[in-house]
């Protein structure tokens, strides 16, 4: 089958940043491959950028898997935007195209060169700050980062998905008062994104402002129930706020939600701990490193269990594993603290 009218017409739409052109094209270029039983990696890239630029991460990550998984689909991908490059080296979307493939195939920091040749060309285009903004916060480059995301901000104060990620960057500073005034906006927005008002739940949340971010957190399990993550951050909320009996409800909820959430096994763990329910707690820890074995609080938890039953020797073995996953300072010094309390001066 020929599919040359549909890169033409892709490329066209690329030069002009006619992105909902671009998705409509690439679609029905996937869907009479999959009709055809044939395979080309491109209109899944091309999908793959759309989704990049709307902030539909979940839905990149999956065309990514189709267009950039294999080597020999990278190959072909990669001579597909160099064949542009070298016919539209002067168009700014075709070097931002080029910067996307750059950074998902393994070549982040190269990807950089072709994100600010876009800013080059076009300097009212807050697409190449965000992306660019995204491969210095992936080098711990936090500053760097946060002043492409403002500079995204200022090109375009409607584009969400960089006020969210310009958000994420000042919560991971500690700079709540920074980072929530963004969070509000893209709830104005897009009101119904239950990720936004979980963002700003999140933050009100670590500012100690548990009733707001109440609110917050079940606003946004209305708009998705199924949210595992959301249950477990709601849980989090009652607990501290002494309100175990919810707590334990959104965090089995969670697990209604995802029977392999982790996080909310570990958490129904430490309560049965609690309440002296060794076999009920043993099982939540163990099912917690199923999902995942670098769980230091399960280990921890299991420890526990362990040294109540007068069984040190396995205990250690627990507590050791804990301190080995712990990546928190504060966490590890606290489970040192504990251990030198209960006598336990062994090197770990």
């Amino acid at each position: 089958m020929d599919f040359s009218k549909h890169i033409e017409r892709i490329q066209d739409a690329i030069i002009r940043g006619d992105w909902p052109l671009v998705f409509t094209v690439a679609s029905a270029w996937a869907q009479e491959l999959s009709q055809a039983a044939q395979k080309d990696p491109r209109p899944h890239f091309a999908l793959n950028v759309v989704h990049l630029i709307r902030g539909e991460f979940r839905e990149a990550w999956r065309t990514h898997v189709a267009a950039l998984q294999e080597a020999d689909d990278i190959e072909e991908v990669r001579a597909w935007t160099e064949v542009m490059l070298k016919e539209h080296p002067d168009q700014a979307n075709v070097q931002l195209v080029a910067g996307l493939f750059l950074a998902q195939s393994g070549q982040s920091e190269q990807s950089v060169d072709r994100y600010k040749e876009a800013i080059r060309l076009d300097p009212r285009s807050a697409y190449p700050h965000y992306f660019l903004a995204q491969i210095h916060e992936r080098a711990d480059r936090l500053e760097m980062a946060i002043k492409e995301y403002r500079e995204a901000v200022k090109l375009d104060p409607s584009y969400a998905p960089a006020r969210t990620n310009l958000g994420v960057a000042y919560q991971e500073q500690g700079r709540l008062e920074m980072a929530i005034p963004q969070y509000r906006e893209v709830i104005k927005l897009n009101p119904n994104d239950p990720v936004a008002h979980a963002n700003l739940a999140c933050a009100l949340a670590e500012q100690g402002k548990a009733e707001p971010a109440l609110l917050e957190y079940k606003e946004a399990l209305r708009l998705n129930p199924r949210d595992a993550e959301i249950h477990f951050a709601l849980g989090g909320v009652y607990e501290t706020k002494g309100r175990m009996d919810l707590a334990i409800t959104e965090y089995k909820e969670a697990l209604q939600a995802d029977p392999n959430f982790g996080p909310a096994e570990t958490a129904l763990g430490w309560f049965y701990l609690n309440k002296g329910m060794m076999e009920e707690a043993m099982e939540s820890f163990n099912r917690a490193l199923k999902a995942n074995p670098q769980d230091a609080r399960a280990y921890l938890g299991i420890g526990r269990i362990y040294a109540a039953r007068g069984k040190q020797q396995t205990a250690m073995e627990n507590y050791a594993q804990a301190l080995k996953y712990e990546k928190d300072p504060e966490k590890k010094n606290r489970i040192m603290n504990d251990l030198y309390k209960e006598g336990n001066t062994w090197d770990v």
